[in-house]
């Protein structure tokens, strides 16, 4: 367990074993509190599970979207709880590093 709990020290640039705590339990609230947001949210719109019976690939359709909201929403709770929690700078340069790779790089240059 020390190996790896050194090696995210190593890999997020950080010294504080503390800090390392406080990183994954902001992951770990962001995580849930993002799954029952999304679905709430979803269940607002209307786009409940039981709206995709009836239709071809109606399974995938509905979980299509409940992942996309998912990680929409994941990325503005992480932002805020980890805020809160005070490691805005680490939250903001990981969620920048996550865009870059799905191409939204440039709206951080």
């Amino acid at each position: 367990m020390k190996k790896v709990w050194h090696k995210l020290k190593k890999r997020w640039g950080i010294q504080s074993d503390f800090q390392v705590l406080i990183i994954l339990l902001v992951f770990a609230i962001t995580g849930m509190t993002s799954l029952e947001v999304s679905h709430a949210f979803l269940d607002f719109i209307g786009l409940t599970k039981e709206n995709f019976v009836d239709s071809l690939f109606g399974n995938t359709l509905y979980y299509t979207c409940r992942i996309m909201s998912i990680l929409i929403v994941y990325k503005f709770i992480l932002i805020i709880v980890g805020t809160l929690f005070g490691q805005f700078k680490f939250f903001w340069n990981f969620i920048k590093r996550f865009l870059r790779i799905f191409g939204f790089g440039r709206l951080f240059n």
